[in-house]
């Protein structure tokens, strides 16, 4: 795959051409396809997932439309925080009762982290839900970022934000499948190391997600 090809247009036209073979234009089509999530590379986690007290969230996957080829906007969570310190994140957290919807709570919480303007930001579709082991249901909102925006990383949250090359994570040849141990029991995950960039967990399993269906 030609990473120069992977414009912000093309994933627009990918996404919109399974949309038309399924016969739904909604931005939500996908959520009919199933669930992803940490289960799919660890099936006996399924049992333990469904019975964890579960809460919405919505992350936004932000795909600048850059001139040359498109980027992904990723953060790096604040290492003081109490969970995932430290790790390569989308922005996002959960849906609050005032958010209309995912794609509401995504833009929200990007504006609130790296201080995004939703003027720059159109959401163009969702990834199925992803499922975590700690209960969230997140929604992945695919959005195109129109050049021409200002970021400022919120300090509590958000410890650098910073761009990735679409083309680079889209290439399968980036996605390395790991394990390690927690809890007595093997663990296994995506990770797409980008320099001196670990992206893993969730963040990569997403992105996997948004290789399957559209790149593969």
């Amino acid at each position: 795959m030609d990473a120069s090809m992977l414009t912000a247009d093309d994933l627009r036209r990918r996404m919109l051409a399974v949309r038309e073979r399924r016969g739904d234009g909604a931005l939500s089509a996908p959520e009919a396809a199933g669930e992803y999530g940490d289960h799919r590379l660890n099936p006996d986690l399924l049992a333990e997932m469904k019975q964890a007290e579960t809460r919405e969230a919505a992350v936004l996957v932000p795909v600048v439309d850059r001139a040359d080829a498109a980027t992904v906007i990723l953060t790096t969570r604040t290492r003081s925080l109490r969970k995932h310190s430290g790790q390569i994140a989308f922005p996002g957290g959960a849906v609050d009762e005032d958010d209309r919807s995912p794609e509401d709570a995504a833009m929200r919480e990007a504006f609130e982290e790296v201080a995004l303007d939703p003027g720059f930001v159109e959401p163009i579709g969702r990834l199925p839900r992803y499922l975590t082991t700690t209960g969230f249901r997140i929604t992945p909102v695919v959005a195109i970022v129109r050049p021409g925006f200002q970021l400022k990383a919120n300090p509590g949250e958000v410890e650098d934000v910073f761009e990735v090359p679409l083309g680079f994570l889209m290439d399968a040849a980036n996605h390395r499948q790991e394990s390690r141990e927690f809890r007595g029991l093997q663990r296994h995950y995506y990770t797409m190391p980008y320099g001196e960039r670990f992206i893993w967990g969730v963040t990569a399993g997403i992105l996997r997600t948004l290789y399957e269906r559209y790149y593969a």
